[in-house]
């Protein structure tokens, strides 16, 4: 398939305002930050003139990579939660990889974490996980946790639990989309990691067994969907083979703010 005239143009924008080394690095250091900074901090960890970096992070701005917010005196800047998922997906689209194979699973798994399948006893962990994760605000649209009848409608084979020595540390699932058997190997998936082990890559432990099962069994389509915020979920489900499909702009009201989500998608190979 082509690509279309209006989507290479802006991807060519993109591209364009990244190609100055001094925007990649101004990029970088804000996204890691992981907050709001100041021009001024930025202009100290980079060792450039404040006119140099207020040049830069306009051209960021306009291209729609950074934010730019006014206090007082002070210029505070942020990344925009969709350039996490824009970029990459214009890449993709430009490299025609879409439409292509994706790599199976992530690789260099924690041998500390034993990945097992769910059992009636790890309800109360579970429930406990969901909790942590609804606590970070960027985990789900729930604000509390759903009923056991609710987590009940699970695919059976497809609940898993990590342990880290002895203890329940993250827990994955998958559900079906829908009733109709035309949809059969179509199932939404979640993956949760407990408070106190994230960064630990037990995500990656349970990803890896949640994608090696779906295809085992036949699902041929995996999806989830996920906060912008979230840059570690998506880059895991990334290395799970999932690609993503878009961004769906306020696709839903979180605490009475609207919030995005990026919709992510793995096919099976064959």
């Amino acid at each position: 398939m082509e690509l279309a005239v209006e989507d290479a143009s802006t991807y060519a924008d993109w591209f364009g305002c990244l190609a100055e080394p001094m925007r990649v690095r101004l990029l970088h250091a804000v996204a890691v930050s992981g907050r709001e900074v100041t021009v001024g901090e930025l202009t100290g960890r980079l060792g450039i003139s404040q006119s140099t970096c207020s040049h830069h992070l306009r051209r960021l701005a306009d291209a729609g990579f950074v934010r730019l917010r006014k206090e007082g005196t002070a210029t505070l800047v942020s990344v925009n939660p969709a350039c996490c998922t824009g970029l990459p997906h214009a890449a993709d689209a430009v490299m025609g990889v879409l439409g292509g194979a994706r790599p199976c699973c992530p690789e260099d798994l924690p041998p500390d974490v034993a990945v097992r399948p769910l059992r009636d006893g790890d309800w109360a962990d579970v429930r406990r996980i969901y909790a942590e994760g609804i606590a970070t605000g960027d985990a789900t649209f729930e604000t509390e946790v759903p009923p056991q009848a609710v987590l009940d409608e699970w695919l059976p084979g497809h609940r898993w639990v990590a342990e880290v020595d002895g203890r329940v540390a993250g827990w994955a699932a998958a559900k079906r989309v829908s009733g109709r058997d035309v949809y059969a190997g179509v199932a939404e998936t979640s993956l949760y990691v407990g408070d106190g082990f994230r960064g630990r890559g037990i995500g990656k432990a349970l990803a890896h067994r949640q994608v090696t099962a779906a295809d085992a069994d036949g699902l041929w389509t995996l999806q989830t969907s996920i906060f912008p915020e979230n840059r570690a979920s998506i880059a895991l489900h990334h290395s799970a083979g999932f690609r993503t499909l878009g961004l769906r702009e306020r696709i839903g009201r979180h605490h009475g703010v609207w919030r995005d989500t990026v919709l992510m998608e793995r096919r099976r190979a064959d």
